[in-house]
């Protein structure tokens, strides 16, 4: 018997969220249904209401996931009934080339479930990143479920499922940020402030946050941001360079998805330095470089999709950082609220006054 619970839905472009009965199938074979206790507010959650992502109307929104896995299909063996998993939403295949070759991150067949979730009258559910956790309980394949230790903060740890994990792997997992490095990042939200965290864990010497609001740069200088340049005030590119003897920095973290940040962090670069795009553009973004000064900086210029993060690896690991104090995670949580306060929770966010806001169920 499917499973009554409430649920997030957007149900046209641009529209209001409304709060809706859901109804969640028992899980079939290498699906898992979850019991979700906490899910942050994405911005790519609002990117599916505005239908920046597609138009597969109606979302079961919500992604950025933790909770107990309260029964799983057949053939399921990594995770159990009673476990505490963090969702993601690149559940690897293990058969594709990427995961032949080793590189399982770059997972080119990730897993969603089969079934579908509906609404009462039977339509179909598109659930956001094939997770839909803005609800009492999702399904999702087995493979988003990554087991960590439950003594952590569902609050805190749910963030690692996607917006955190991203920053902190655009870091380290991309640019290859290590011990002594300079690193700048452009734009200070929950990725960009991830980024920093994961600048500080590997190491880095010196961390340059780049914003126009003076609000982020003292939170990002909380996460381990040594400067803080604001760009309304000062050319980002000439302050970079004049905190880093007139190089420019060994990795730049773009954490907007912008044309003009991402020239800014071209520019912001050393000699054979590394760009990293994590932030998101939208589809009519364009950006033009002189091809000789893409060649003649050489170094690297790479995206970093879910900050290139291999769950299984990085989640618990980070979960054990986060309850050794060496992370802090709760420092990403502005508010918790209830699944009737999404939409608030959305303008909020585009105000830029929140970090996270997180649902608690």
């Amino acid at each position: 018997m499917p499973h009554e619970v409430r649920g997030v839905v957007a149900r046209s472009r641009g529209a209001e969220v409304s709060l809706e009965t859901i109804l969640v199938p028992d899980p079939g074979p290498g699906e898992a249904l979850v019991q979700v206790q906490s899910c942050g507010v994405c911005h790519t959650d609002l990117h599916y209401r505005e239908g920046g992502i597609n138009d597969d109307f109606p979302f079961l929104l919500g992604h950025e996931a933790a909770g107990i896995v309260e029964e799983v299909g057949a053939d399921v063996t990594d995770v159990a009934p009673g476990d505490f998993v963090i969702l993601n939403w690149r559940a690897v295949c293990g058969q594709c080339r990427a995961c032949l070759r080793g590189r399982p991150w770059y997972c080119f067949a990730t897993h969603n479930a089969t079934q579908k979730m509906t609404l009462e009258d039977g339509t179909e559910l598109s659930p956001a990143l094939g997770i839909g956790a803005f609800a009492e309980k999702t399904l999702v394949a087995a493979g988003q479920c990554t087991k960590v230790d439950p003594a952590a903060s569902p609050a805190a740890a749910g963030l690692l499922g996607c917006g955190i994990m991203a920053g902190i792997g655009a870091a380290i997992n991309t640019g290859g940020v290590t011990r002594g490095d300079s690193v700048a990042v452009i734009g200070c939200g929950g990725v960009g402030d991830g980024a920093i965290a994961g600048a500080s864990l590997a190491g880095a010497a010196k961390i340059i946050a780049v914003d126009v609001d003076d609000r982020k740069l003292e939170w990002a200088r909380g996460f381990g941001a040594t400067h803080t340049v604001n760009s309304r005030e000062s050319d980002p590119v000439e302050a970079i360079r004049a905190l880093t003897g007139g190089n420019g920095a060994d990795v730049v973290v773009e954490a907007i998805g912008r044309p003009e940040t991402y020239e800014q962090a071209f520019y912001a670069r050393d000699l054979a330095g590394t760009v990293v795009l994590v932030g998101v553009p939208t589809p009519d973004m364009k950006i033009e470089l002189p091809l000789l000064d893409v060649f003649g900086r050489g170094g690297a210029l790479k995206s970093s999709w879910y900050g290139d993060c291999l769950p299984s690896r990085d989640f618990p690991m980070l979960v054990d950082l986060y309850l050794q104090g060496r992370l802090d995670l709760d420092g990403f949580v502005s508010e918790t609220i209830g699944l009737d306060g999404v939409e608030e929770a959305f303008a909020r966010m585009q105000r830029g006054e929140v970090l996270r806001s997180v649902v608690m169920l």
